[in-house]
């Protein structure tokens, strides 16, 4: 039987496979960011690459890559799942507190910016049509690569970071506009008219169709999924509100990436947004992946060679207009100078969507191809450069770790206030009546507290009742990350299934080897177990019962409370020092608590 589908219709998906099962290793070893890697190993698996080499040594033929147009196109779902869980750590309240930053800083360096670089295009012999073009592709930096260099130096949520990303975030709503201004330039009659205007129309649309559409639909749907409790559909639905948003928002003239990114703001606000998050994370590590050897293999470094003076020139005038103009935009919009530094620095290169306006400006006759792969050439150059710069910023700007970002004034209280999750807080994992009671007690004594659940329904009758609650499966370490695990002064296991609550204690004591963990036990047996496991303490219930109704007998057959308080408390601390046996995980953490309190 025939199929018809060959071997080496795959040749290009196992050379991606092996590099990103390659790359990324070897760099995270030598300490050297995996994107550059990505980058390189783009450029020498090219057709620019190993790929010149092919006539003379056919065998190379195995080790480049045939279809780069089509891995380019796969590729973009990188920045599209990229924009979607950065959408997930903000909310609308966050974002309307954030407008002066977006529409202040942000529209400022889009103009400031391109009229600059489009008037040094100008000086250097381009038509002003080709220097307007040159100039706004040149003025978009990478969000691809700015921002997981963002997240990896935990400098997201500073002054700078914040900055930064306000400015990439208008970046990405000017492409649109920014591309219907090229066409009309290619159209050729150079001025706008009342129709140019009107084919905005479908973008404003497209966003108010996922936004009503995510507001009504949004929940309803995830909560019907939830309810089924199937990982794959679940899986399933998160991929679909991406994708189908993305298109919507294509369909509409706007990008893919900023449909998703209006669909991840929108999932924030839910109950789901932590396990989503957890869903999402590895498709959107191994598409990010991806397009970076994308950009690489349409990186024709022969340029370098040819056109040095005008490659490289190209490079260091992109790097000093964008940084100066940044740095003085930031100053004036009240940015301090250490911020305005490094977020001057980090949008200092040039961006993935310059390879998306310099087509469109190629197709439309508006700017030569010659001109345009030499500025396109230079542009991914300085891409190479962000992890350098970054690093640079961030030594000039700030030294030592980011201070916890403060929410502002007026900023919204309850479970839908997003952002970081505070820190000090408890981690409830179950919330059932046992879990409902131990937040009703934290509540009281006025402590931060988290609760988990896989049951849909407990988890909206917490966000009914206002409380922080969210769905998910806590046995991952990833979830618990989500929750906050890092900064959690303790995690309460209050699971009635005894593999269930095992597995919880088994991921945060891995997670956290000096934490407090309380958990459920159902008997003396299983409570020994979990003390293996690294439980701080553990609470039978079979134990606990008998002792709460000893206490209730001996108090009414009139035996004094305060003896009745010792002798139980005294019983207590026995059962506890049999089952926690000093060889024991939980046993261990347990005495280190004890001798740090002392």
């Amino acid at each position: 039987m025939e199929h018809g589908v060959s071997a080496e219709s795959y040749k290009d998906l196992v050379l991606f496979l092996a590099t990103a099962g390659i790359v990324a290793p070897i760099f995270k070893r030598l300490k050297i960011n995996p994107i550059l890697g990505y980058l390189l190993a783009g450029v020498i698996l090219g057709p620019f690459g190993l790929g010149r080499f092919i006539q003379a040594a056919p065998w190379l033929d195995y080790v480049t890559v045939d279809n780069p147009a089509e891995i380019a196109q796969l590729a973009e779902f990188g920045v599209v799942f990229l924009l979607f869980m950065i959408g997930l750590e903000l909310s609308w309240e966050r974002l309307r507190l954030m407008r002066k930053l977006v529409f202040g800083l942000g529209a400022a360096q889009v103009l400031g910016c391109s009229l600059v670089l489009a008037g040094g295009a100008m000086l250097l012999g381009q038509p002003p049509a080709a220097a307007l073009a040159i100039g706004a592709a040149l003025t978009l930096s990478s969000t691809a690569i700015a921002v997981p260099v963002l997240a990896e130096r935990r400098r997201l949520h500073s002054d700078a970071g914040r900055a930064t990303f306000s400015v990439l975030l208008f970046q990405d709503l000017a492409v649109a506009p920014i591309l219907i201004t090229l066409a009309i330039v290619g159209r050729g009659h150079g001025e706008f008219r009342a129709a140019d205007l009107l084919s905005l129309a479908p973008a404003a649309l497209g966003l108010c169709v996922i936004v009503l559409v995510g507001r009504v639909a949004l929940r309803p749907m995830l909560k019907s999924v939830a309810k089924a409790k199937s990982e794959e559909m679940f899986m399933a639905a998160c991929l679909l509100v991406i994708i189908g948003a993305g298109l919507v928002s294509q369909m509409s003239g706007l990008s893919m990436a900023l449909g998703a990114f209006v669909a991840g703001i929108l999932l924030a606000e839910t109950e789901y947004r932590h396990e989503v998050e957890v869903k999402i994370e590895p498709f959107k590590g191994l598409l990010l992946s991806l397009f970076f050897v994308s950009l690489g293999i349409r990186l024709d470094l022969s340029l370098l060679v040819v056109k040095p003076v005008v490659i490289l020139g190209t490079v260091a005038g992109l790097l000093v207009v964008k940084a100066v103009v940044v740095f003085g935009i930031g100053l004036l919009m009240g940015l301090g100078r250490k911020a305005a530094t490094e977020a001057a620095l980090i949008l200092a290169a040039g961006g993935e969507f310059a390879f998306v306006l310099l087509d469109n400006a190629m197709g439309a006759r508006v700017v030569s191809p010659a001109i345009g792969q030499a500025v396109l050439v230079s542009a991914t150059l300085t891409m190479f450069l962000i992890p350098g710069l970054a690093a640079l910023g961030q030594r000039l700007g700030r030294k030592g770790a980011p201070a916890p970002v403060s929410e502002a004034p007026g900023a919204a209280a309850g479970p839908d206030r997003l952002g970081p999750e505070p820190t000090g807080q408890v981690l409830v994992i179950g919330y059932g009546r046992v879990g409902k009671l131990v937040g009703d007690m934290l509540a009281r004594h006025d402590l931060p507290w988290i609760a988990v659940d896989r049951d849909a329904r407990l988890v909206e009758q917490g966000r009914r009742e206002g409380r922080r609650v969210y769905y998910g499966d806590a046995a991952r370490v990833e979830l618990l990350e989500r929750c906050g695990l890092a900064t959690a002064r303790a995690v309460v296991v209050t699971m009635d299934a005894p593999e269930a609550a095992e597995a919880v204690v088994a991921a945060a004591r891995g997670a956290r080897p000096e934490l407090s963990i309380v958990a459920r036990a159902r008997d003396a047996r299983h409570a020994a177990r979990l003390y293996e496991l690294g439980a701080t303490d553990a609470v039978p219930e079979t134990i606990e019962a008998s002792l709460q109704l000893s206490e209730a007998v001996l108090v009414d057959i009139g035996v004094p409370m305060g003896l009745v308080i010792a002798s139980i408390h005294e019983r207590r601390d026995e059962y506890r020092k049999k089952l926690n046996r000093p060889d024991a995980l939980g046993g261990k953490r347990r005495r280190l608590r004890d001798a740090s309190l002392r």
